[in-house]
Protein backbone atom coordinates (compact mmCIF):
# COMPACT_ATOMS: atom_id res chain seq x y z
CA UNK A 1 0.00 0.00 0.00
CA UNK A 2 1.31 3.24 -0.74
CA UNK A 3 1.56 6.57 1.61
CA UNK A 4 -1.25 8.00 -0.92
CA UNK A 5 -3.54 4.97 -0.28
CA UNK A 6 -2.68 5.07 3.42
CA UNK A 7 -4.15 8.91 3.95
CA UNK A 8 -7.04 8.21 2.32
CA UNK A 9 -8.41 4.44 4.12
CA UNK A 10 -11.77 5.01 5.84
CA UNK A 11 -10.93 6.05 9.77
CA UNK A 12 -13.34 6.82 12.76
CA UNK A 13 -14.92 10.34 13.01
CA UNK A 14 -14.07 12.06 15.71
CA UNK A 15 -16.48 13.16 18.72
CA UNK A 16 -16.96 16.62 16.91
CA UNK A 17 -17.73 14.92 13.69
CA UNK A 18 -19.87 12.19 14.94
CA UNK A 19 -21.91 14.73 16.22
CA UNK A 20 -22.08 17.07 12.67
CA UNK A 21 -22.49 13.96 11.00
CA UNK A 22 -25.93 13.63 13.12
CA UNK A 23 -27.08 17.00 12.89
CA UNK A 24 -27.19 17.17 9.24
CA UNK A 25 -28.83 13.91 8.80
CA UNK A 26 -31.51 15.50 11.18
CA UNK A 27 -30.94 18.96 9.42
CA UNK A 28 -31.51 17.13 5.75
CA UNK A 29 -34.80 15.52 7.06
CA UNK A 30 -35.91 18.81 8.13
CA UNK A 31 -35.23 20.62 4.87
CA UNK A 32 -37.16 17.72 3.30
CA UNK A 33 -40.36 18.40 5.27
CA UNK A 34 -40.18 21.92 4.69
CA UNK A 35 -40.09 21.59 1.10
CA UNK A 36 -42.62 18.70 0.87
CA UNK A 37 -45.02 21.84 1.83
CA UNK A 38 -44.68 23.44 -1.36
CA UNK A 39 -43.26 20.83 -3.41
CA UNK A 40 -44.94 17.02 -3.88
CA UNK A 41 -42.51 14.30 -4.84
CA UNK A 42 -39.32 15.25 -6.84
CA UNK A 43 -37.32 13.42 -3.77
CA UNK A 44 -34.71 12.37 -6.50
CA UNK A 45 -34.03 16.11 -7.53
CA UNK A 46 -33.83 17.01 -4.01
CA UNK A 47 -31.75 15.18 -2.83
CA UNK A 48 -29.09 15.81 -6.03
CA UNK A 49 -29.71 19.67 -5.13
CA UNK A 50 -28.80 19.00 -1.45
CA UNK A 51 -25.52 17.22 -2.30
CA UNK A 52 -24.72 19.63 -5.08
CA UNK A 53 -24.90 22.71 -2.34
CA UNK A 54 -23.00 20.49 -0.19
CA UNK A 55 -20.15 19.98 -2.97
CA UNK A 56 -19.87 23.69 -3.59
CA UNK A 57 -21.15 22.46 -7.04
CA UNK A 58 -23.85 23.70 -9.80
CA UNK A 59 -26.59 21.97 -11.30
CA UNK A 60 -28.02 22.39 -14.73
CA UNK A 61 -32.25 21.29 -14.43
CA UNK A 62 -33.66 20.13 -17.49
CA UNK A 63 -37.78 19.68 -17.44
CA UNK A 64 -40.98 21.36 -19.13
CA UNK A 65 -43.05 23.98 -17.97
CA UNK A 66 -45.30 23.87 -15.19
CA UNK A 67 -43.10 21.08 -13.05
CA UNK A 68 -42.25 23.31 -9.83
CA UNK A 69 -38.55 23.86 -10.82
CA UNK A 70 -38.62 27.67 -9.77
CA UNK A 71 -40.70 27.46 -6.69
CA UNK A 72 -38.42 24.07 -5.48
CA UNK A 73 -35.52 26.25 -5.85
CA UNK A 74 -36.75 29.34 -4.02
CA UNK A 75 -38.36 27.11 -1.07
CA UNK A 76 -34.90 25.46 -0.65
CA UNK A 77 -32.87 28.79 -0.41
CA UNK A 78 -35.99 29.80 2.11
CA UNK A 79 -35.52 26.69 4.17
CA UNK A 80 -31.71 27.48 3.89
CA UNK A 81 -31.90 31.32 5.08
CA UNK A 82 -29.96 32.38 2.09
CA UNK A 83 -30.26 34.90 -0.35
CA UNK A 84 -32.14 33.72 -3.48
CA UNK A 85 -32.06 35.76 -7.03
CA UNK A 86 -33.91 34.80 -10.55
CA UNK A 87 -32.23 35.56 -13.40
CA UNK A 88 -35.05 35.08 -16.37
CA UNK A 89 -32.27 34.68 -19.23
CA UNK A 90 -34.19 36.10 -22.73
CA UNK A 91 -31.95 37.08 -26.15
CA UNK A 92 -31.55 40.70 -25.22
CA UNK A 93 -30.28 40.44 -21.80
CA UNK A 94 -26.50 41.69 -21.12
CA UNK A 95 -24.07 40.71 -19.34
CA UNK A 96 -23.75 43.42 -16.94
CA UNK A 97 -27.85 42.79 -16.40
CA UNK A 98 -25.99 39.89 -14.64
CA UNK A 99 -22.81 40.77 -13.22
CA UNK A 100 -23.53 44.31 -12.13
CA UNK A 101 -22.06 47.67 -14.02
CA UNK A 102 -20.01 50.36 -12.67
CA UNK A 103 -21.66 54.00 -12.74
CA UNK A 104 -20.01 57.83 -12.04
CA UNK A 105 -21.63 59.27 -8.97
CA UNK A 106 -21.23 62.97 -7.99
CA UNK A 107 -20.46 64.17 -4.60
CA UNK A 108 -23.02 67.17 -4.37
CA UNK A 109 -21.08 68.87 -2.28
CA UNK A 110 -17.49 68.70 -3.68
CA UNK A 111 -18.78 67.64 -7.24
CA UNK A 112 -16.17 65.35 -7.23
CA UNK A 113 -16.94 62.41 -9.74
CA UNK A 114 -16.17 58.83 -9.44
CA UNK A 115 -17.10 55.30 -10.09
CA UNK A 116 -19.41 53.13 -8.68
CA UNK A 117 -20.16 49.69 -8.88
CA UNK A 118 -23.76 48.53 -8.90
CA UNK A 119 -23.90 44.77 -8.03
CA UNK A 120 -26.74 42.37 -10.43
CA UNK A 121 -28.39 39.71 -9.27
CA UNK A 122 -26.10 37.08 -9.31
CA UNK A 123 -24.55 38.56 -5.73
CA UNK A 124 -26.78 36.04 -3.87
CA UNK A 125 -26.37 32.54 -2.17
CA UNK A 126 -28.63 31.19 -4.42
CA UNK A 127 -28.91 31.61 -8.46
CA UNK A 128 -31.56 30.70 -10.61
CA UNK A 129 -31.20 31.53 -14.40
CA UNK A 130 -34.23 30.29 -16.03
CA UNK A 131 -33.62 29.38 -19.53
CA UNK A 132 -30.40 29.96 -19.74
CA UNK A 133 -30.08 28.43 -23.31
CA UNK A 134 -32.64 31.72 -24.26
CA UNK A 135 -29.42 33.93 -23.93
CA UNK A 136 -26.71 34.32 -26.51
CA UNK A 137 -23.49 32.82 -25.69
CA UNK A 138 -21.88 36.08 -24.67
CA UNK A 139 -24.51 36.39 -21.61
CA UNK A 140 -24.20 32.53 -20.64
CA UNK A 141 -20.25 33.21 -20.58
CA UNK A 142 -20.81 35.88 -18.19
CA UNK A 143 -21.65 33.51 -15.26
CA UNK A 144 -18.38 31.46 -16.51
CA UNK A 145 -16.25 33.54 -14.01
CA UNK A 146 -19.25 33.71 -11.04
CA UNK A 147 -19.11 29.85 -11.15
CA UNK A 148 -15.92 28.69 -11.58
CA UNK A 149 -13.77 31.60 -9.32
CA UNK A 150 -16.82 33.01 -6.83
CA UNK A 151 -15.68 36.15 -7.98
CA UNK A 152 -17.13 39.18 -10.45
CA UNK A 153 -14.40 40.75 -12.56
CA UNK A 154 -15.34 44.96 -13.80
CA UNK A 155 -13.27 47.46 -14.84
CA UNK A 156 -10.29 45.21 -13.44
CA UNK A 157 -11.48 45.01 -9.55
CA UNK A 158 -12.49 41.48 -8.45
CA UNK A 159 -15.51 41.69 -6.61
CA UNK A 160 -15.83 38.26 -4.27
CA UNK A 161 -19.60 36.60 -4.40
CA UNK A 162 -21.21 35.74 -1.06
CA UNK A 163 -20.47 32.48 0.25
CA UNK A 164 -21.92 29.46 -0.07
CA UNK A 165 -23.03 30.33 -3.47
CA UNK A 166 -24.70 27.86 -5.96
CA UNK A 167 -26.08 28.21 -9.50
CA UNK A 168 -28.80 26.23 -10.79
CA UNK A 169 -29.70 26.89 -14.19
CA UNK A 170 -32.84 25.97 -16.20
CA UNK A 171 -33.24 24.42 -19.49
CA UNK A 172 -36.89 23.79 -22.00
CA UNK A 173 -36.06 20.53 -23.69
CA UNK A 174 -39.01 21.15 -25.89
CA UNK A 175 -38.88 24.39 -27.52
CA UNK A 176 -35.92 25.05 -29.75
CA UNK A 177 -36.17 27.44 -31.61
CA UNK A 178 -34.74 30.61 -31.00
CA UNK A 179 -32.12 29.06 -28.53
CA UNK A 180 -28.48 28.50 -27.84
CA UNK A 181 -27.49 25.31 -26.86
CA UNK A 182 -24.80 25.28 -24.06
CA UNK A 183 -21.09 24.37 -25.31
CA UNK A 184 -19.50 21.34 -23.62
CA UNK A 185 -17.04 23.75 -22.25
CA UNK A 186 -19.60 25.04 -20.01
CA UNK A 187 -21.96 22.43 -19.47
CA UNK A 188 -18.15 21.06 -17.82
CA UNK A 189 -19.05 23.62 -15.32
CA UNK A 190 -22.28 22.17 -14.16
CA UNK A 191 -21.86 19.46 -11.19
CA UNK A 192 -25.21 17.62 -12.37
CA UNK A 193 -27.56 17.83 -14.92
CA UNK A 194 -30.71 17.11 -13.25
CA UNK A 195 -34.06 15.44 -15.13
CA UNK A 196 -37.35 16.68 -13.55
CA UNK A 197 -39.83 14.30 -14.65
CA UNK A 198 -44.04 14.50 -14.93
CA UNK A 199 -45.29 13.45 -10.73
CA UNK A 200 -46.85 10.40 -10.36
CA UNK A 201 -50.68 10.30 -10.83
CA UNK A 202 -50.76 9.88 -6.89
CA UNK A 203 -48.26 12.94 -6.58
CA UNK A 204 -50.35 14.87 -9.14
CA UNK A 205 -53.36 14.51 -7.66
CA UNK A 206 -51.88 16.22 -4.43
CA UNK A 207 -50.36 18.53 -6.67
CA UNK A 208 -54.07 19.94 -7.73
CA UNK A 209 -55.03 19.74 -3.61
CA UNK A 210 -52.09 21.54 -2.54
CA UNK A 211 -52.13 24.56 -5.29
CA UNK A 212 -55.69 25.01 -5.62
CA UNK A 213 -56.95 25.84 -2.05
CA UNK A 214 -56.55 28.91 -0.05
CA UNK A 215 -54.42 28.80 2.70
CA UNK A 216 -50.89 30.28 3.18
CA UNK A 217 -47.59 28.26 3.79
CA UNK A 218 -44.97 29.40 6.00
CA UNK A 219 -41.48 27.36 5.32
CA UNK A 220 -38.78 27.36 8.47
CA UNK A 221 -35.35 28.32 8.09
CA UNK A 222 -33.34 25.10 8.90
CA UNK A 223 -29.50 25.77 8.44
CA UNK A 224 -28.05 29.70 7.81
CA UNK A 225 -25.17 30.18 5.63
CA UNK A 226 -22.65 29.72 7.97
CA UNK A 227 -23.96 26.28 8.47
CA UNK A 228 -23.78 25.47 5.47
CA UNK A 229 -20.21 26.41 4.95
CA UNK A 230 -19.37 24.10 8.13
CA UNK A 231 -21.09 21.35 6.48
CA UNK A 232 -19.47 21.98 3.14
CA UNK A 233 -15.76 21.85 5.15
CA UNK A 234 -17.00 18.75 6.47
CA UNK A 235 -17.70 16.98 3.26
CA UNK A 236 -14.32 17.78 2.31
CA UNK A 237 -12.84 15.69 5.40
CA UNK A 238 -15.08 12.64 4.22
CA UNK A 239 -12.24 9.86 3.66
CA UNK A 240 -12.61 7.99 0.57
CA UNK A 241 -10.93 4.55 0.50
CA UNK A 242 -8.63 3.72 -2.35
CA UNK A 243 -10.99 0.75 -4.16
CA UNK A 244 -13.54 4.18 -4.58
CA UNK A 245 -10.95 6.27 -6.09
CA UNK A 246 -9.59 3.09 -8.63
CA UNK A 247 -13.50 2.49 -9.43
CA UNK A 248 -14.16 6.45 -10.26
CA UNK A 249 -11.24 6.07 -12.49
CA UNK A 250 -12.07 3.38 -14.36
CA UNK A 251 -15.70 4.32 -14.86
CA UNK A 252 -14.43 7.69 -16.29
CA UNK A 253 -11.94 6.85 -18.28
CA UNK A 254 -14.01 4.09 -20.18
CA UNK A 255 -15.44 7.20 -21.59
CA UNK A 256 -12.87 8.17 -23.77
CA UNK A 257 -13.19 7.01 -27.03
CA UNK A 258 -9.97 5.07 -28.62
CA UNK A 259 -7.87 6.03 -25.28
CA UNK A 260 -6.31 2.62 -23.81
CA UNK A 261 -8.60 -0.34 -23.32
CA UNK A 262 -12.46 0.88 -23.16
CA UNK A 263 -15.60 -1.07 -24.17
CA UNK A 264 -16.83 -1.89 -27.40
CA UNK A 265 -19.82 -0.21 -27.14
CA UNK A 266 -18.21 3.10 -25.90
CA UNK A 267 -16.47 3.79 -30.01
CA UNK A 268 -19.47 2.82 -31.62
CA UNK A 269 -21.43 5.58 -29.16
CA UNK A 270 -19.66 7.98 -28.22
CA UNK A 271 -17.80 10.54 -29.90
CA UNK A 272 -15.94 12.31 -27.01
CA UNK A 273 -16.26 11.29 -23.20
CA UNK A 274 -15.75 12.84 -19.72
CA UNK A 275 -13.32 14.47 -18.44
CA UNK A 276 -11.33 14.76 -14.65
CA UNK A 277 -14.18 16.74 -13.75
CA UNK A 278 -16.33 13.87 -13.62
CA UNK A 279 -14.39 12.11 -12.00
CA UNK A 280 -13.83 14.95 -9.15
CA UNK A 281 -17.74 15.22 -8.96
CA UNK A 282 -18.14 11.91 -8.44
CA UNK A 283 -15.88 11.55 -5.23
CA UNK A 284 -17.10 14.97 -3.67
CA UNK A 285 -20.54 13.83 -4.54
CA UNK A 286 -20.33 10.62 -2.79
CA UNK A 287 -18.84 12.42 0.16
CA UNK A 288 -21.84 14.41 0.69
CA UNK A 289 -24.23 11.73 -0.39
CA UNK A 290 -22.63 9.70 3.12
CA UNK A 291 -22.93 12.93 5.05
CA UNK A 292 -26.60 13.11 4.13
CA UNK A 293 -26.80 9.30 5.22
CA UNK A 294 -25.29 9.79 8.56
CA UNK A 295 -21.77 7.89 6.91
CA UNK A 296 -18.36 9.30 6.95
CA UNK A 297 -16.92 7.02 4.35
CA UNK A 298 -17.46 6.81 0.89
CA UNK A 299 -19.06 3.50 -0.86
CA UNK A 300 -18.94 2.11 -4.46
CA UNK A 301 -22.68 2.63 -4.28
CA UNK A 302 -22.56 6.58 -4.16
CA UNK A 303 -20.60 6.43 -6.63
CA UNK A 304 -23.03 4.38 -8.53
CA UNK A 305 -26.07 6.55 -7.53
CA UNK A 306 -24.33 9.75 -8.62
CA UNK A 307 -22.98 8.47 -12.20
CA UNK A 308 -26.09 9.37 -14.26
CA UNK A 309 -26.62 13.25 -13.11
CA UNK A 310 -22.36 13.26 -12.98
CA UNK A 311 -22.09 12.32 -16.66
CA UNK A 312 -24.91 12.29 -18.14
CA UNK A 313 -24.58 16.03 -19.86
CA UNK A 314 -20.26 15.21 -20.33
CA UNK A 315 -20.89 12.35 -23.15
CA UNK A 316 -21.26 13.05 -26.57
CA UNK A 317 -23.27 10.42 -28.60
CA UNK A 318 -21.62 9.46 -31.96
CA UNK A 319 -24.92 10.24 -34.87
CA UNK A 320 -25.29 6.42 -35.48
CA UNK A 321 -25.88 6.24 -31.18
CA UNK A 322 -28.45 8.99 -32.13
CA UNK A 323 -30.07 7.38 -35.09
CA UNK A 324 -30.40 3.95 -33.17
CA UNK A 325 -32.36 5.94 -30.06
CA UNK A 326 -29.22 5.56 -27.72
CA UNK A 327 -29.12 8.28 -24.70
CA UNK A 328 -26.52 9.22 -23.09
CA UNK A 329 -28.35 7.55 -20.05
CA UNK A 330 -28.33 4.63 -21.73
CA UNK A 331 -24.29 4.68 -22.02
CA UNK A 332 -24.05 5.21 -18.50
CA UNK A 333 -25.82 2.08 -18.12
CA UNK A 334 -23.95 -0.03 -19.69
CA UNK A 335 -21.17 1.42 -18.01
CA UNK A 336 -22.08 0.56 -14.90
CA UNK A 337 -22.50 -3.08 -16.13
CA UNK A 338 -19.25 -3.62 -17.75
CA UNK A 339 -16.84 -1.86 -15.43
CA UNK A 340 -15.52 -3.86 -12.83
CA UNK A 341 -15.86 -2.74 -9.31
CA UNK A 342 -12.30 -5.05 -8.23
CA UNK A 343 -12.98 -4.66 -4.38
CA UNK A 344 -16.28 -4.15 -1.88
CA UNK A 345 -16.77 -1.55 0.52
CA UNK A 346 -17.62 -4.46 3.41
CA UNK A 347 -13.94 -4.69 2.92
CA UNK A 348 -12.21 -1.74 3.92
CA UNK A 349 -14.14 -0.35 6.97
CA UNK A 350 -16.81 -3.34 8.02
CA UNK A 351 -16.00 -2.09 12.07
CA UNK A 352 -17.43 1.53 10.30
CA UNK A 353 -20.59 0.06 8.17
CA UNK A 354 -21.28 -1.96 11.36
CA UNK A 355 -21.45 1.12 13.61
CA UNK A 356 -23.26 3.68 11.46
CA UNK A 357 -25.48 0.58 10.49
Amino acid sequence: MTTNDANVEAREPTQDELQQLQEVKQAAKSIRHELAKQIVGQDEVIEQLLIAILSRGHCLLEGVPGLAKTLMVSTLASSMRLDFSRIQFTPDLMPSDITGTEVIQEDKVSGAREFKFLRGPVFANIILADEINRTPPKTQAALLESMQERQVTIGGERHPLPDPFFVLATQNPIEQEGTYILPEAQQDRFMFKVFVRYPKYDEEYNVLQLTTADHEINVSDVLSADDIIKVQELVRRVPVPPHVFHYVLRLVRATRVHEGEVPEFVNDWLSWGAGPRAAQFLVLGGKARAVLEGRFFVTIEDVQALAHPVLRHRLVTTFNAQSSGVSSDQVVDKLLEAVPQRGTDDEVAPQLAKAFA
